[in-house]
C-alpha cells in the first residue's frame, strides 16, 4: 500500500508546525521529499516511524533554507552510519544543478571532512534535468520545472504501484507549463499558505504563494482527484483542517485533505 507520511506541513517561517517535507512510502521503499530547515528533522523521522536505514532516495525541490538545510543533516547523520555499518547501500539525493551546487557548497563548508568523504561513494548527489524520469523503489518518478517566478524549482509526477499518479508542485502556485504533469492526476500535493480570506495578513501573492481557495479553483479544472494542502501558516492549527478543507471545497468537487504533522494519508 501506497503511503505519503507528512513529516511537516508549515511554510519558512512556522514555529509551531515543521517546515513541509514529507515521506513517500511504497512496499519496497520510498522518497523522502525535502527536509525541512533544521535538524528537528532527526527527531520527527523516528517518531514517524521511519528508519533512517530505510531512505535511500531523497529529493529537494530547491535551494530555500525551509526545504534543503535539514538534508545537510541527514548526511550528517547517515554518512557514520555508513562508517559503523549500520546503513547499508547507497543515499542517492535527486535535485537540479542550483541545489546540487548549494547541497555541495554547504557540506564542504560544515561537513567533517570524515563525513565528506561518503559524498559521490556511498552518497551520491544525482542531478536531474527537466522531464527526466527515474526508476525509485517500485516508483516511476519523473521531476520537472515548476516554472518558477523565484527561484528555480523542481516538482515531480510518481506513478505508483497499481497505476495511480501523484503529482507535487513545490511550493508555489501552479503555473500552465506543468499541465501536461500535472492534468487528471489521482492525487495532486499542492500549497496553500493561508486562507482567501486572510490575504491581507500573510500577502501570499507578494510570497509567490497561493491560497486555498486558489488550490480547490486549480484542483478542479485540471480534473484532479484528490487534492492535499500543505506549506501553510501556523497560526489557525486547531482549525486548519476544517477551514482549509471548507475553502478548497467551494471551487473542488473531489477529496480534500488537510494534514497534520506526523499524519499518514493512504493513497
Amino acid at each position: 500500500m501506497s503511503q505519503i507520511i507528512m513529516l511537516g506541513t508549515g511554510n519558512a517561517m512556522c514555529t509551531h508546525c515543521y517546515n513541509t517535507c514529507f515521506y513517500l512510502k511504497t512496499d519496497k521503499g520510498g522518497m523522502l521529499v525535502d527536509a525541512g530547515g533544521g535538524n528537528g528533522i532527526l527527531s520527527l523521522i523516528p517518531k514517524a516511524g521511519i528508519a533512517f536505514e530505510e531512505i535511500h532516495h531523497i529529493f529537494v525541490t530547491h535551494c530555500h533554507t525551509d526545504h534543503i538545510l535539514g538534508v545537510i543533516w541527514l548526511i550528517r547523520k547517515i554518512s557514520p552510519m555508513m562508517h559503523r555499518g549500520k546503513y547499508h547501500g547507497r543515499l542517492t539525493i535527486y535535485c537540479h544543478d542550483e541545489v546540487r551546487h548549494a547541497l555541495l557548497t554547504i557540506c564542504q563548508l560544515l561537513i567533517p571532512a570524515k563525513i565528506m568523504k561518503a559524498i559521490g561513494d556511498t552518497i551520491i548527489i544525482r542531478e536531474v534535468s527537466d522531464g527526466e524520469s527515474v526508476a525509485v523503489a517500485d516508483m516511476d518518478v519523473t521531476f520537472f520545472d515548476i516554472g518558477s517566478t523565484k527561484t528555480k524549482q523542481f516538482g515531480f509526477r510518481a506513478t505508483l504501484p497499481g497505476g495511480k499518479r501523484l503529482v507535487c508542485l513545490g511550493d508555489e502556485p501552479y503555473n500552465p507549463v506543468t499541465e501536461q504533469y500535472v492534468r487528471g492526476a489521482d492525487w495532486l500535493m499542492a500549497e496553500a499558505f493561508c486562507l482567501n480570506r486572510d490575504q491581507a495578513t500573510f500577502r501570499p501573492y507578494e510570497k509567490h504563494h497561493s491560497t486555498a481557495l486558489d488550490a480547490g479553483y486549480l484542483a478542479q479544472g485540471l480534473d484532479v482527484k484528490n487534492l492535499l494542502l500543505y506549506h501553510t501558516e501556523d497560526t489557525t492549527l486547531s482549525t486548519r483542517r476544517q477551514a482549509y478543507s471548507a475553502e478548497a471545497a467551494s471551487h473542488f468537487t473531489g477529496n480534500i485533505v488537510v494534514p497534520d504533522d506526523l499524519e499518514t494519508i493512504s493513497l
